[in-house]
């Protein structure tokens, strides 16, 4: 999301006034009459200090692209990592100052008009007081639109047209390492949970089909409402990008979360979402070292669901056989499509 440069009321006050100034130095070297010269510096003042801080708030609207105009994703990425509620809010509020001080404008400029020239500078005065009250009105308002920009920076961007498979699961289960197998982007990797603060996203083709890959923050099995807001952002997009889901198992257990806890997550996320979900037992490759862990346990989970792929995603090694099911599903998708035309 685009969110321009937000200033402070210092700055916005400071070159309005400053053009003001410079704006009333035009006026003080023209050809007019000297009794009516004290009055036309004035009213330049009070008008160029007035366009010059409703343009710089006004700028800052146009620039901001409206929630309710975007993709349900972005609405709700927006809403988890801000709140669309206070973004709307401090939205308003500058539109507010520019509406209020379009009338202050008017009526200071008609009270210069109808003052005597001795008065015009006090009158003035109290234009620019009425006018700093205002900018210092919303400041807490710019102050979260300045924190609303950082947040919101690194917003993912979604290509809405591709194949879109969506990695889950818990933390530290190999789902920044499988993304960065399948496609070329380069994901944060390392052996602590929530490594992946934000959605990350890769791509790849295939026979001319693009394929999108987006790598969840690690998910907790525990209730919505208790979530925090890296685990939101993950089911924001599950919610509104997978076309399928791919379910990643710490096979090994060396992420520290017991399969039957993964297992239990991922009926959830099965129940919830009514997702194609393809499961991939990962870290086959540490199986053999852990003591407690044999086949007889692992087929256990394996033998409850439906041709799980098994792989060790950090050697790359059944990472082939994860992009051949997606060319399936893909292709059956497309079947899908022409049936119901």
């Amino acid at each position: 999301m685009i969110i321009p440069t937000i200033p402070t009321p210092e700055e916005v006050l400071d070159k309005g006034f400053g053009r003001a100034k410079k704006a009333a130095n035009k006026v003080r070297t023209s050809k007019i009459p000297r009794h009516q010269k004290s009055k036309k510096i004035e009213e330049a003042r009070i008008q160029t200090a007035c366009d010059v801080i409703k343009e710089s708030f006004t700028a800052i609207l146009e620039k901001v692209p409206k929630v309710e105009d975007m993709h349900m994703f972005y609405q709700d990425y927006i809403d988890v990592v801000v709140g669309v509620d206070q973004l709307k809010k401090s939205l308003g509020a500058l539109n507010w100052a520019v509406e209020l001080i379009s009338k202050l404008e008017g009526k200071y400029l008609f009270k210069v008009k109808r003052t005597s020239p001795e008065n015009a500078s006090r009158v003035r005065s109290e234009a620019f007081g009425r006018i700093s009250s205002v900018v210092y009105r919303i400041e807490d308002e710019l102050n979260f639109l300045d924190f609303a920009k950082a947040k919101l920076r690194n917003m993912p961007s979604i290509d809405f047209d591709a194949t879109t498979a969506v990695i889950a699961g818990f933390p530290n289960v190999g789902k920044s390492t499988l993304l960065r197998q399948i496609t070329s982007a380069e994901p944060k990797v390392a052996d602590y949970p929530f490594t992946t603060t934000g959605i990350q996203i890769g791509h790849f083709e295939k026979r001319w089909q693009h394929y999108q890959i987006i790598d969840t923050p690690g998910l907790l099995d525990r209730p919505i409402n208790e979530m925090n807001e890296i685990e939101l952002n993950a089911m924001v997009a599950l919610e509104h990008l997978a076309d399928v889901i791919i379910f990643i198992f710490d096979a090994s257990e060396t992420s520290g979360y017991p399969l039957d806890s993964q297992f239990r997550l991922f009926e959830e996320i099965k129940q919830v979402f009514k997702t194609p979900i393809f499961s991939v037992f990962n870290k086959m490759d540490l199986v053999k070292d852990v003591e407690y862990i044999n086949e007889e346990y692992i087929n256990g989970y394996i033998n409850r669901l439906e041709a799980p792929l098994m792989v060790a995603a950090s050697e790359g090694k059944g990472v082939s056989e994860i992009i051949t099911k997606l060319e399936e599903f893909n292709n059956e998708k497309k079947i899908r499509s022409r049936a119901d035309v």
